[in-house]
């Protein structure tokens, strides 16, 4: 079996977030499980560009990946040189009657790298997987503002839609999918998430955890844009009458970064919040073990791997029910999870600060709870068999 795994952005372009994170992780641990993967990607790095040869085959952390240019330098990546080396691939795999061994893993949608691989999987017969990473909701299809996109959804998307397989992340993604399409079919498997260690022998992390403080020690860790519910954080905590700071580590569009900024010195809380920019992967983890509290507002959220990655630490967590890990959370009493209101999220966030029970019973069990839940090995099963259910190999 081999199997080509497509994302319009691959490692080190961290500033997507969780999604380049999730699929680099699944295509290192089918490696490591055995299994004949190749990345094709564009040079996608935000507004620049990785700076990494185009079209030459690269060994990034076990897994061959490779970039291709792009013509478009904002979401949409378009990039036919990737389309014609998907299309040589899967020409030289009919060629040697491997056809029924391939399977195509698509990583996101609303992008012509996701829709024209698509197309050229369908044309030649190909099983595709789908992966739509939140791309697949209400919310995507009412906040898209791109005329073009519009048009090739209607007179591509929605037929190509109907010839894949869907893998969404969590229950609520799959609601959200057969809410805005009819796919072949749809699965369930969690993410590939990085886990942080919560009880380190040594270096700084060991001392970053909380001790008892009177002040309300907050993060928000993603990306910042609309999506994430920030101005109802700050609307919430506005109103909040207990002792707190948060910290906001990531990066976003100026403009954006600039109406929050406004919006805080409006709401007078600019004082208490600490702006830490981007977080590498390696501080990301001592940010959050020393934190009280990860808070995540978010309108639409298909997964949330912050949500793992701080629980694999011991921070408890409070989520919006729009957050794709709501359900998990509830179902594991690891945090709180509240409707997208300010007033309920204001008492959420009051009502956490005061249970110091059950934020010291989530910092003690959470870690092996996640350790448990998210085994790698397991996962990778999973995903494997989901890929030899398609090509009829159960």
């Amino acid at each position: 079996m081999k199997i080509i795994q497509i994302c319009a952005a691959y490692k080190p372009a961290y500033i997507y977030g969780g999604p380049t994170m999730s699929v680099s992780k699944l295509s290192e641990e089918l490696v490591k499980a055995g299994q004949d993967v190749v990345v094709l990607a564009t040079t996608a790095n935000g507004k620049t560009e990785l700076n990494v040869p185009s079209g030459l085959e690269q060994i990034v952390d076990g897994v061959k990946v490779f970039y291709f240019k792009r013509l478009t330098k904002d979401h949409t990546h378009f990039s036919p040189a990737l389309f014609s080396f998907l299309r040589k691939l899967i020409v030289e795999e009919k060629k040697a009657g491997r056809k029924n061994e391939l399977i195509i893993h698509i990583h996101a949608w609303w992008n012509l790298v996701s829709i024209f691989s698509c197309l050229v999987a369908k044309i030649h017969g190909v099983k595709v997987v789908l992966s739509p990473r939140g791309m697949l909701t209400n919310y995507s299809l009412n906040n898209r503002n791109s005329k073009l996109k519009d048009a090739i959804h209607f007179f591509l998307g929605k037929n190509l839609l109907k010839y894949c397989h869907i893998h969404a992340t969590s229950e609520k993604e799959q609601e959200d999918i057969l809410e805005t399409c009819i796919p072949n079919n749809t699965n369930i498997i969690a993410n590939f998430v990085e886990l942080g260690d919560a009880t380190p022998t040594s270096g700084s992390l060991t001392a970053a955890i909380p001790t008892e403080s009177s002040t309300y020690q907050l993060l928000f860790l993603s990306r910042i844009e609309e999506k994430k519910g920030l101005e109802l954080l700050f609307n919430a905590l506005a109103k909040v009458n207990i002792s707190w700071n948060l910290s906001i580590a990531g990066s976003g569009e100026i403009s954006y970064l600039q109406h929050l900024y406004q919006l805080a010195d409006q709401l007078n809380i600019s004082s208490k919040i600490k702006w830490l920019g981007q977080a590498d992967k390696n501080q990301k983890f001592e940010l959050l073990a020393e934190h009280d509290l990860l808070v995540l507002s978010s309108h639409n959220e298909n997964f949330a791997n912050v949500v793992i990655e701080s629980l694999s630490v011991g921070t408890p967590v409070l989520v919006s029910t729009e957050v794709g890990l709501a359900d998990y959370v509830t179902k594991n009493n690891l945090g709180w999870v509240v409707p997208n209101d300010p007033d309920q999220l204001m008492v959420a966030i009051i009502k956490s600060f005061e249970d110091t029970q059950k934020r010291a019973q989530i910092r003690a069990s959470a870690p092996s709870k996640i350790k448990q839940d998210f085994d790698e090995t397991t996962l990778a099963n999973k995903y494997i068999s989901m890929y030899k259910h398609l090509l009829g190999k159960s």
